[in-house]
């Protein structure tokens, strides 16, 4: 038997829809014919110019009616494990008492009230983050809409890197399969039969973003340019910056007009210094999208149900936890890379500020601090006066997990409105209302634990 109808088998036997067993057949295939999902710098034109979202025509609050046929879709499926944490990452604490779901519900809600739409939210989960996020939204009776509240991801199998087969690993059966990246956001939508009953419903156009992304709120100015101008996909980017540099950006192909994505995974070596070149690529995508749903089907329709997203190939352990266990290979693909296939997909500039993800602790501290606050419309932004959240590095072998970070602050975070940069190695814990200003760096190498007291006040 193939690697491939093995893979398929396994897939149907464990009720994977038949959508997603397409997509993953269409990328196993083209993994077997050569292709590699690698986009030379040799390949590719920069962009240097965007449409500024701030310079789009200005648009009442219901996007001149859009609004109404508007979904807000949140990617829930992150479990955080990256800061050792086992539930979702959506549920953790992030500003002034709320976790980053109840912000979000709030978000919604108030732009319901504000505008009379119906804008459900729907979030897609995974198996892990389903029945907890459910749970915590049934605390808001108000959200419920006239469609489900999520639906879920798929799984695809993990491969033996040499024979391309799907690996077996009894001692923990879980670990033989592998999201297929938050490309699988369309599938996804069709597998669950999120995408036809939107439509049935008369939604047509979704706003998506990471639930780590608080920065990502729906823009009735966007919604209504898009709606106007009958753009199929719209990709939110913002300018590069140093700490960008490992950030997926947009380019063209030389050979043709329309705009791609290239993220790290698929730069060569060789090419790696380009591909960081803030000043040759200056666009980063935010992972945050806007997508037509008539097109989306149409698209889908044209293509037998397979977009056939570049793919990325990423090659790891069975168990990420054990280097020594057996080469594998993980297929994905990247949601934003359907810029490539929509015909008269564009991108268009935003502020910084609706970029604010937290993949570190680093990011939570800054977030939860006063760099950040949260205003009256429940978004969040960066306190008057700056233009974005200050730098900070704080050492991984103690503030890493969540639980050993949460224990080094346990009166909250430092005063951080008046710093740039704050770096801290050691064990180091602070007090109460402790005040950074300019760049800071604590450093203690010694033996214990370092104890700043409450109320000092840090200047570099």
């Amino acid at each position: 038997m193939s690697g491939l109808q093995a893979s398929i088998d396994k897939m149907r036997r464990d009720d994977v829809g038949d959508a997603a067993v397409q997509a993953f057949a269409d990328a196993y295939e083209r993994l077997q014919e050569g292709e590699t999902g690698v986009l030379p710098e040799s390949d590719l034109e920069p962009v240097d110019t965007v449409p500024d979202a701030d310079e789009l025509p200005g648009g009442d609050d219901t996007a001149g009616g859009a609004l109404d046929h508007a979904v807000v879709i949140k990617l829930n499926g992150g479990l955080g494990t990256s800061m050792g944490m086992t539930g979702p990452k959506s549920l953790v604490e992030v500003k002034d008492g709320l976790t980053f779901l109840d912000i979000i519900v709030r978000q919604v809600l108030g732009l319901r009230e504000r505008t009379g739409a119906r804008l459900p939210l729907v979030l897609m989960n995974s198996f892990s983050t389903r029945e907890p996020s459910l749970e915590a939204l049934g605390r808001y009776e108000d959200i419920e809409a006239d469609v489900p509240l999520d639906f879920l991801q798929n799984k695809v199998p993990k491969l033996l890197a040499d024979e391309l087969e799907p690996v077996e690993w009894p001692d923990d059966p879980d670990l033989e399969w592998a999201p297929p990246g938050h490309g699988d956001l369309y599938t996804a939508l069709v597998t669950s039969g999120m995408l036809d009953e939107l439509l049935e419903r008369d939604y047509r156009y979704a706003f998506v973003s990471n639930a780590d992304n608080l920065g990502a709120v729906l823009e009735p100015r966007i919604l209504a340019w898009m709606a106007h101008d009958e753009v199929p996909f719209v990709m939110e980017v913002a300018d590069r910056t140093e700490a960008d540099r490992k950030g997926g950006h947009v380019a063209r192909r030389r050979e043709g007009d329309g705009l791609i994505l290239r993220e790290i995974a698929q730069t060569p070596d060789e090419d790696v210094d380009a591909f960081q070149d803030t000043s040759r690529h200056r666009f980063f995508n935010t992972n945050t999208l806007w997508v037509d749903l008539e097109a989306l089907r149409a698209l889908l329709d044209e293509r037998d149900g397979v977009l056939g997203l570049p793919m990325i190939v990423n090659r790891k352990t069975v168990d990420p936890s054990d280097k020594a266990s057996p080469e594998v290979i993980q297929l994905e693909t990247a949601m934003g890379a359907a810029i490539g296939v929509f015909d008269g997909a564009r991108a268009v500039r935003v502020a910084r500020r609706r970029f604010a993800p937290v993949k570190t602790t680093s990011d939570l501290l800054a977030l939860r601090s006063d760099a950040y606050v949260l205003t009256d419309e429940f978004r969040v932004e960066p306190a008057e006066g700056r233009e974005g959240p200050p730098v900070v590095d704080l050492d991984d072998a103690h503030y890493k997990l969540l639980a050993d970070f949460e224990a080094r602050f346990p009166s909250g975070p430092p005063s951080l409105v008046d710093c740039e940069r704050l770096t801290v190695r050691g064990d180091v814990l602070f007090g109460a209302d402790v005040v950074v200003r300019g760049a800071v760096a604590v450093e203690h190498d010694g033996d214990g634990r370092l104890h700043i007291e409450d109320g000092t006040v840090l200047e570099g």
